[in-house]
């Protein structure tokens, strides 16, 4: 391993479980992007793209080892403002592991991102939030019953987390997955839109579009999907919700 005192500690033998690592990836924050995809989650959302993420099993690895495939792609982070994003599944079902590879990361001057849904104890969700540089969000519905029918779980939990890492000022962003006839209606998007105009700091928001290709995993893990019928939202769609943010004066991602 280069030497930047990564990996040097006893944090380096903290182990977790993966699902898979995307090692070039470009979508989160910009840049060129190590994507480490943790494996298991407690939400059970019937838009999910990665059903296969849900159970607590995968391939087993140390902090150490991780940091080693990190660093060879140094480079290229430093070269186009990129750096290293954990996602899942739900990553903070492995908080310990998380913490320690940012802390490494840290170290090592490797940015941070932490895609996650917030579904997790709190201490859990505030013990890695020192060691994270970007935070991204995913709401999935602010009206309690329909996140419950969309999730399987009450999302009290998720909006105390999201407003603990809004105190501490954090740079976030909000992700919201528009799906149509689900959760796109009026009063969904001024729900949404209000709580992130309510959150202290810089906290933007992410409209995403609702996509169909989820449903092939679910078909191949014998899953009945819930939206198999649901349609892909349109671009006249997206920009009903983002005049909706505009509104309560949301700023919006546009890296």
């Amino acid at each position: 391993m280069e030497r930047c005192g990564c990996g040097e500690r006893d944090v380096g033998s903290v182990r977790g479980y993966i699902h898979s690592v995307e090692t070039m990836g470009t979508v989160d924050n910009g840049g060129i992007r190590f994507v480490l995809f943790m494996q298991g989650c407690a939400m059970r959302c019937a838009f999910c793209q990665n059903p296969d993420t849900w159970l607590r099993r995968g391939r087993e690895v140390i902090v150490a080892r991780v940091m080693r495939e990190i660093l060879d792609y140094r480079p290229f982070f430093e070269a186009s403002g990129g750096g290293v994003t954990v996602s899942g599944g739900e990553p903070l079902l492995q908080h310990r592991f998380v913490r320690a590879l940012f802390e490494e990361c840290g170290r090592c001057g490797i940015h941070r991102a932490l895609d996650t849904a917030g579904y997790c104890k709190y201490g859990d969700f505030a013990s890695v939030l020192d060691s994270t540089d970007l935070l991204l969000f995913s709401v999935k519905a602010v009206d309690e019953e329909k996140h419950v029918r969309l999730t399987g779980v009450k999302n009290d939990v998720i909006l105390a987390n999201l407003r603990l890492a809004a105190s501490r000022h954090m740079d976030i962003v909000v992700r919201y997955v528009l799906i149509p006839t689900i959760n796109d209606s009026r009063q969904d998007l001024h729900d949404i839109a209000g709580l992130v105009a309510s959150l202290p700091g810089r906290a933007r928001a992410d409209i995403l579009p609702y996509n169909r290709m989820g449903i092939v995993k679910w078909k191949q893990l014998g899953l009945d999907c819930a939206l198999e019928g649901v349609p892909e939202p349109t671009a006249d769609d997206l920009a009903r919700a983002r005049r909706v943010f505009h509104e309560h004066s949301v700023n919006l991602r546009t890296d």
